[in-house]
């Protein structure tokens, strides 16, 4: 996690939580600037397959850090690195209406792109 907004315990009203959200998504929009510039354009990975529900008739569970992420995102901005078989993605994530907003960090191997 590289940043995280406050908890909604006490006050989950749309001009708060969209406050908090915009904030995150601030910082999302400079550090994704950033990696942008080093290595290209992100992907933009939906991360909903990764939840397992379209897979039926098997018994799938998605590779870290994409079985976290899949949990509390909707999507995450990947990019791949030159020369590796790693990526690195950024991802908002909240894993409850209370709890707080997050600015996450993931990296992977390419094979666990795979659904």
């Amino acid at each position: 996690m590289l940043r995280e907004s406050q908890d909604f315990w006490d006050d989950r009203s749309v001009d708060v939580v969209e406050a908090a959200h915009r904030e995150v998504e601030a910082d999302l929009a400079v550090l994704a600037a950033t990696l942008t510039s080093r290595w290209g354009n992100a992907e933009t990975v939906d991360l909903w397959p990764y939840l397992g529900f379209d897979t039926t008739g098997t018994d799938f569970t998605a590779s870290p850090p994409l079985d976290f992420l899949s949990g509390v995102a909707d999507s995450m901005r990947m990019w791949r690195l030159p020369n590796s078989e790693r990526w690195l993605a950024l991802a908002i994530g909240q894993a409850d209406p209370e709890w707080p907003i997050q600015l996450l960090v993931a990296v992977g191997e390419a094979p666990s792109l795979r659904y």
